[in-house]
């Protein structure tokens, strides 16, 4: 009788995100990217499959170009397959069928140059899998593509079936799809290596014919806390389990998917429904239902039941409904696609590319345990990409005799409603006429920076456990010993975070018009717990007029249960070196009674403050600059400045007549692999004035606010 022989197909997925910092980037490659290159070299019976997405590509090629050498000679010797996918990791099923395919054959030619080998196989960003991806993947010339074990008991597949690929198909293109196997996935690296070869032993056939597969990321062997003592330090768990694959391998022999694939088929057909990893299901419902998901789940499994495999969770797009600023975004991509795809073949068009596909990075497209849209330097990064993109296409129209400046009614967020586009030489605006009339959008053209970038401040599944923690008597703590799963870590960064949790009543939009208490402080104002005396903030506006630069809206209802109307005008002027917009309002008493209370617009800006930033400011008087994540106010003045040096923009707010001006941090707390921590999302500023109307009567307010930008960045790079 043979003896039982098996195969281990690892496949590691390396990945830095669009706009992480530097810093960052080196301390993964510290961490996790290099040793694992070590490892390797000194290994040469093991191989397996890397994958590193553009960003990481290109930081590599800058500033480590010698691991790219050491990565070559692996692939060049067969010990390493590289593994290919989206150029800059978007999630696939996202983008328009063009921007799939452009992505996917961008990846391919990119490590084609870099290892002179063309990739056959397809990482897929999160794991998003939906029905019509076979067709996109062969497009971009890829055979196969790897899932999570919950994809294929979505489609019935038994667990006991994932030790071979199966292959699937969309419109007759076929693909070829393996299967992450769940008990190596938590093996890897958080077991004993003794039991992950105990493990793969009892899963050996005298046929030979079965391949563990395991993919995942690779930042966990290192990056992830705690686990650079465990796998590189003193544990050495990676040494040894490289050590015991060579020991093994009369019996266990490890492979690369396409190799496996060289040999062997799928052992079957199988159609597999929309869905991601089991984590990501939770992420994407409200938090309300993933908590009580989240719970049901964790006790079917603790309890052994078997209707656990059905569990799904919620559907990846529906982050788009779960948060309005990545819908925003998202809507945003899709209109600058169609932009970029119209304009003519040359070198502007290629560079106006890049930054697009660069703007479709995956990472500020979500939101779970790794930060996602929360991250505010990653999302400002990703709107920069998407503005410079979007503006090289207008500016190209523009040089062609097509002329896109103007203001046009276009259902911008797909809700089913019109919003107002503004587009001028030096700013895009978006404005909601149906949610209070606000600006949810502001681009600086020149500069390129999303200046209305903010976040809305929500109440996240995760907080619970954050109260839970502090109310056990939980301190904030470095990385305890031992290992863990990063998603069973509990850290708080500083105390007292619970007690900074706020929820907002509304989205974040600029212009939008409130009605205050007159005794309200900015304490209140800061943390939502200041009362509107009506509903203007939050009413639909009528479009009263548009022209080629303003726009004019209307509400009436009732201010301090007096009824009212308001009338509120927006002109956007201006040239790419200082937009403006100037907004004025009038407020008239249609009732017998005086209204009376503090009438406020507000006005978030997001100028990357957060840490203290010394490039960031506010100037609330001229010469005295304090720190822009912080809060102050300033009585009856007539212009508060705030800027970013390094962006190179400074804005100026100036009422007339002369207002009271509060601002104060947006803060939001959200979990990481780092623990709970408090980030800043920009600030809120409050221009307000007492306002006492007589029946009758009727008062006029004005902001204007414009801006200075420094540079211009579509001249420096000629677009």
């Amino acid at each position: 009788m043979s003896t039982p022989r098996i195969s281990l197909a690892l496949v590691l997925h390396n990945h830095q995100p669009v706009g992480n910092f530097g810093h960052v980037f080196a301390a993964n490659h510290d961490a996790a990217y290099r040793p694992l290159i070590d490892a390797l070299e000194r290994h040469p019976g093991v191989r397996l499959g890397l994958h590193y997405t553009g960003p990481l590509l290109a930081w590599l090629g800058s500033e480590r170009p010698e691991l790219l050498e050491r990565i070559a000679a692996l692939v060049a010797r067969g010990q390493v397959e590289v593994v290919g996918g989206g150029l800059y990791e978007p999630v696939l099923a996202s983008l328009p069928e063009r921007d799939r395919v452009a992505q996917l054959r961008r990846m391919g030619d990119e490590l084609e140059r870099r290892f002179g080998r063309r990739p056959r196989g397809a990482w897929l960003a999160e794991r998003v899998w939906e029905p019509s991806l076979p067709g996109s993947l062969a497009d971009g010339g890829y055979e196969w593509t790897i899932l999570d074990d919950a994809h294929f008991r979505a489609a019935a597949i038994p667990e006991d079936r994932l030790w071979a690929p199966f292959v699937t198909e969309d419109q007759g293109k076929r693909l070829t799809v393996f299967g992450t196997e769940m008990g190596l996935r938590y093996r890897i690296p958080f077991g004993t290596v003794d039991d992950v070869i105990g493990y793969l032993r009892d899963h050996a056939t005298e046929a030979g014919d079965r391949v563990g597969m395991m993919g995942d990321d690779g930042e966990k062997f290192g990056a992830w806390p705690t686990t650079w003592e465990h796998c590189w330090g003193s544990g050495r768990w990676v040494e040894g389990f490289f050590s015991a694959l060579e020991a093994n391998r009369d019996w266990l022999a490890t492979t690369t998917p396409s190799a496996w694939l060289d040999g062997h088929r799928p052992v079957g057909r199988v159609y597999i429904p929309t869905g991601s990893y089991a984590e990501m299901g939770e992420w994407a419902l409200p938090a309300d239902e993933g908590a009580a998901y989240g719970e049901a789940i964790h006790r079917l499994a603790d309890e052994g039941r078997p209707e656990v495999r059905w569990m799904r969770g919620g559907f990846w797009r529906n982050f788009q409904v779960k948060y309005r600023e990545i819908n925003d975004l998202h809507k945003q991509m899709l209109r600058t696609s169609a932009a970029v795809d119209a304009m003519a073949p040359g070198p502007v068009r290629e560079a106006a590319l890049d930054h697009l596909h660069q703007g479709q990075s995956n990472d500020c497209y979500w939101h779970g345990l790794f930060g996602g849209i929360y991250i505010a330097h990653m999302r400002l990064a990703t709107a920069e990409h998407l503005i410079a993109a979007e503006d090289a296409a207008d500016r190209a129209a523009q040089r062609a005799g097509n002329a896109v400046d103007g203001i046009v009614a276009a259902d911008l967020d797909l809700d089913g409603s019109d919003e107002l586009l503004v587009r001028s030489p030096g700013q895009i605006v978006a404005l909601d006429p149906a949610e209070g009339g606000g600006i949810s959008a502001w681009d600086l053209r020149a500069v390129r920076h999303a200046a209305l970038s903010v976040l809305r401040r929500r109440r996240e599944a995760y907080h619970a456990k954050l109260i839970a923690f502090e109310q056990g008597g939980g301190d904030p703590a470095e990385p305890g010993e031992g290992v863990s799963s990063i998603h069973d870590l509990v850290k708080v960064r500083e105390a007292g975070l619970a007690d900074r949790l706020v929820v907002d009543p509304r989205e974040r939009r600029a212009g939008i018009v409130r009605l205050l208490d007159t005794g309200v402080t900015p304490a209140e104002v800061a943390t939502a717990r200041a009362a509107d005396l009506g509903s203007v903030a939050d009413d639909a506006h009528t479009i009263l007029s548009t022209g080629d630069d303003r726009v004019v809206l209307g509400w009436s209802g009732l201010l301090a249960g007096v009824p009212a109307r308001v009338r509120k005008s927006y002109a956007f002027t201006g040239d790419r070196s200082a937009p403006a917009i100037a907004l004025e309002l009038v407020v008239a008493n249609e009732g017998d009674a005086p209204i009376r209370g503090r009438l406020a617009i507000e006005w978030p800006l997001n100028l990357l403050g957060g840490g203290g930033n010394p490039s960031a400011w506010v100037e609330p008087r001229p010469g005295e600059r304090v720190r822009f994540d912080g809060e102050g106010e300033v009585a009856a003045t007539e212009t508060v400045r705030a800027g970013n040096d390094w962006i190179g923009a400074a804005i100026a707010l100036a009422p007339a007549p002369a207002a009271d001006v509060w601002w104060s941090s947006i803060d939001t707390v959200s979990n990481s692999e780092d623990g709970f921590e408090r980030t800043h999302q920009g600030a809120a500023f409050l221009v307000s004035w007492p306002l006492e109307l007589a029946p009758g009567a009727d008062r006029t307010f004005r902001l204007s606010v414009h801006a200075t930008l420094a540079r211009d960045r579509a001249v420096v790079e000629g677009l």
